[in-house]
């Protein structure tokens, strides 16, 4: 049965106390919108509809980026879930199939979970998702009858034996997507908040004749985020599962507390991470690299048997080649290095490509900015570039070509050829104790001023 979707992400978010949208925040690199849109979208529903409210142009923007395919809404009045849902009515007012309410703010419902919804529909009309809370607070409460769904209560409308039962509701509800407009029509807002429930659904439908279920998931699945403390608590949620599935792949992790993955990492097996690495978003890391400690990659890509670090930076549009070598403290950034290249130390390499079997030298920069634009640097195979070279972009060196350590290169350099570009060296004897007897007679005189 085809599946539409709706994703409610208009909240302010008052307790993270920020001006960002509270669906903006971000857990392992992606806002929680974009974790949303990923667990439902991979069900590929016919349409997706993110209904917006505060901050509605970024949020639309940044659930555009992700997929230019969805649309959106907007409830210009918080006046409940119900009220949001309704939002959609004239765009889906054509709708076949089944339709599934998400929440912005709820990154971790998995699409097993929905999947296990959907199993569930072929035997009743309405289905939710609940589940069994260790401390329920003021969650809304599940009120079964057998395999049955009675209704669902608001902590605050609640009796004291309804506050008792622990299975809880996540809020996200599935059925025909027609009937949940026809039952939306029906929600009054008579009741502690003065708001339009969605979970009024189950009650009305029932009532018609209708059957209403809910399945229960694991209640970390429902994790919503409403405060910085529990955007600390979502982000240590995806890190402990994301480190466990890499380690199930036959990644090494040799400290998997340290190492932290965006939420689109992906790592091959036979992979070796060591302590302190830090993944943002786009990284590939091919079978059998070895990434070591305290090495930050973003926006990058590492072929088979390549070795990074330790303290190495992959900056956006780093290509690192088939056991290439990028060493400590050296910066890649928009830049393809060839296999089986090295740059072991203390460099650069910017706007640039670096040929097979190439060595970069300790102290090695591309400069590659001019202040307004920026330029390429091409070095071919096999060169060697001497240490603490400075290649002007732009500027190509050849093939098997070499600088001299200490060259500033601004004119291209051909294959096999040499490039030398140094003062020569003046060597004045005595010159040097004299110079300190001078500057140490000047500090002296300086101190003696200031008593």
């Amino acid at each position: 049965m085809s599946l539409h979707l709706i994703i409610l992400a208009a909240g302010k978010g008052t307790r993270m106390r920020s001006d960002l949208p509270k669906v903006l925040h971000q857990v392992a690199h992606a806002p929680l919108l974009v974790h949303a849109l990923r667990a439902g979208q991979s069900l590929e529903p016919v349409s997706t509809t993110i209904v917006t409210g505060h901050g509605a142009k970024a949020v639309e923007a940044a659930a555009l980026a992700y997929d230019p395919d969805v649309q959106c809404v907007r409830q210009n009045e918080q006046l409940g879930t119900a009220h949001a849902v309704d939002q959609a009515r004239a765009l889906l007012a054509e709708a076949e199939g089944d339709l599934v309410v998400l929440y912005g703010d709820t990154p971790f419902i998995s699409a097993e979970t929905i999947t296990r919804m959907q199993e569930a529909r072929a035997h009743h009309d309405v289905v939710v998702l609940g589940f069994e809370a260790a401390e329920p607070g003021k969650y809304g409460r599940l009120i079964m009858d057998g395999d049955g769904l009675a209704r669902i209560v608001e902590f605050k409308d609640a009796s004291e034996a309804e506050r008792a039962v622990t299975f809880c509701n996540s809020g996200v509800v599935m059925a025909d997507a027609k009937l949940v407009f026809d039952l939306i029509s029906q929600v009054s807002n008579e009741n502690a908040s003065g708001e339009y429930y969605l979970t009024d659904l189950p009650a009305l439908a029932t009532a018609r004749g209708l059957s209403a279920t809910a399945i229960a998931c694991d209640e970390a699945e429902t994790l919503g985020v409403n405060s910085k403390a529990d955007l600390a608590a979502a982000e240590a949620a995806f890190q402990a599962k994301a480190r466990q599935e890499l380690m199930e792949l036959g990644v090494t992790l040799q400290a998997p507390e340290t190492v932290f993955v965006g939420y689109d990492t992906h790592v091959g097996p036979e992979t070796i991470i060591e302590p302190n690495v830090v993944f943002g978003p786009e990284v590939t890391i091919e079978n059998g690299a070895r990434i070591r400690a305290f090495s930050h990659l973003e926006g990058c890509h590492v072929s088979r048997d390549a070795i990074v670090g330790p303290y190495a930076r992959l900056r956006p549009g780093a290509e690192i080649g088939e056991a290439a070598h990028i060493g400590n403290f050296v910066e890649v950034k928009n830049a393809t290095i060839g296999e089986g290249a090295k740059a072991n130390h203390l460099t650069y390499v910017g706007d640039a490509s670096v040929g097979a079997r190439t060595n970069i030298g300790a102290g090695t920069i591309t400069c590659n900015y001019d202040g307004v634009m920026k330029h390429q640097t091409e070095i071919g195979q096999d060169a060697f570039i001497g240490s603490n070279t400075m290649l002007v972009a732009p500027v190509k060196v050849g093939d098997r070509a070499m600088t001299a350590t200490a060259t500033v290169v601004t004119k291209n350099v051909p294959d096999a050829a040499m490039a030398i570009s140094r003062m020569e060296q003046v060597t004045k004897p005595g010159l040097a104790v004299k110079l300190f007897e001078i500057l140490k007679a000047k500090n002296a005189k300086r101190q003696k001023g200031s008593e």
